[in-house]
């Protein structure tokens, strides 16, 4: 089966998303219990993380959701509108990042409802471009939050160096 690992960077960085800004983030939710972390101590998970289909396909659909809406040629105008404006009872996009917080446990989870709601970093900003009306992330925040989280998860459960693939 094809990896589609790479091509998932390249749709994040397509959308102006870095492996270090998931990582800063990372960091971010990691930086109350260990003072001295650096961001790039979190790639390796994050390149892990990345390494499951499931993330992958979780990648994938929601930067086309975004983006489908974006060019406003694909849904309804009701669900256009809704997904444009990021509705918060929506729902919908934080389902398909909990297939990638459930894969790394509630650490995972309770970590990202944190970033989705104290937006940090690189969610802040992909928060903001949204407001634009031009571009749709409402996707796309809630799946960099994810990895984040799941990072910091693997990281808090000292699994960052051994990968349990």
């Amino acid at each position: 089966m094809k990896n589609y690992r790479d091509y998932c960077v390249k749709l994040l960085e397509n959308r102006s998303v870095t492996l270090m800004d998931i990582a800063d983030v990372s960091r971010y939710l990691q930086a109350e219990y260990h003072e001295s972390l650096t961001a790039e101590q979190f790639i390796p998970a994050i390149n892990s993380i990345l390494a499951k289909r499931e993330v992958q396909f979780a990648i994938m659909v929601a930067v086309e959701m975004d983006m489908q809406a974006e060019a406003r040629n694909l849904f309804n105008k009701e669900l256009e509108d809704i997904l444009l404006r990021d509705e918060p009872l929506f729902g919908v996009d934080e389902v398909n990042a909990y297939g990638i917080t459930n894969l790394y446990g509630s650490i995972a989870l309770t970590n990202f409802g944190y970033i989705d709601k104290f937006k940090y970093g690189i969610i802040a900003e992909i928060n903001e471009r949204g407001k634009s009306g031009v571009e749709c992330h409402t996707f796309l925040d809630d799946v960099v939050g994810a990895i984040a989280a799941a990072a910091a998860s693997k990281f808090a459960h000292g699994s960052q160096i051994i990968d349990e693939e």
